[in-house]
């Protein structure tokens, strides 16, 4: 059986942790003899995972570079890759992952500005050249995508580094997930978040039919 690697995508608010927790429910009640592994960018790992947090919360990371940033996501990646989704694939695994390399193209290089060839080189160190068979983009305003993010904190959430951004660093992250969808028509399937959360997860579980199959 070939494992099939699955990515999803989008800005702060989008609800990319709700929609795949609710896909890996679907997925394990569909075939339930078939593995489902989730995994999230930076992380996945106990390297991965002390990286995430100096990303996001760290003292040190406030005067973080964009390049220090962008290697630190890349070296992430590497061990997750190595130690998670490639074993995962190899045994046939469906593998869910919250963020993954184009999460990158869009903030340290549409957002931030590095040159995307940049990028591009540094994540094909990362991957070895793995590419998802299909990404979701979970579409939604900078404004909505604010406003959702305010409420998750005042319940008690930690605000990380990257929710710290102004509106327009989120306005360039949305439309760089957009070019980046049609310029790959066939990897990306782009859904609208703004609607309630189940009417989100059946449209992904629907759109998702051909891959699954």
């Amino acid at each position: 059986m070939t494992g099939l690697f699955i990515t999803f995508e989008g800005s702060e608010g989008c609800g990319k942790s709700t929609q795949l927790a609710r896909l890996a429910k679907g997925l394990r009640q569909h075939d339930p003899s078939r593995e489902v592994l989730t995994l999230r960018e930076p992380g996945g790992t106990a390297l991965g995972e002390k990286i995430r947090h100096l990303l996001q919360y760290a003292q040190e990371a406030a005067g973080m570079t964009s390049e220090t940033e962008l290697l630190l996501f890349a070296a992430s990646r590497a061990q997750l890759i190595s130690e998670a989704i490639r074993p995962a694939l190899q045994r046939g695994a469906i593998v869910l992952c919250d963020r993954f390399i184009d999460s990158t193209m869009v903030y340290q290089g549409m957002a931030r500005g590095i040159a995307l060839e940049k990028i591009a080189a540094i994540n094909e160190i990362a991957t070895g050249g793995l590419v998802p068979h299909a990404t979701i983009l979970l579409d939604l305003e900078a404004s909505v995508g604010r406003q959702r993010m305010e409420q998750r904190n005042q319940k008690g959430s930690l605000t990380d580094r990257m929710e710290q951004e102004p509106e327009a660093f989120y306005e360039a992250v949305r439309h760089g997930y957009l070019k980046l969808a049609e310029l790959e028509p066939k990897r990306w399937i782009v859904i609208d978040a703004s609607r309630s959360a189940s009417k989100v997860a059946e449209e992904i579980f629907s759109q998702l039919k051909q891959w699954i199959s």
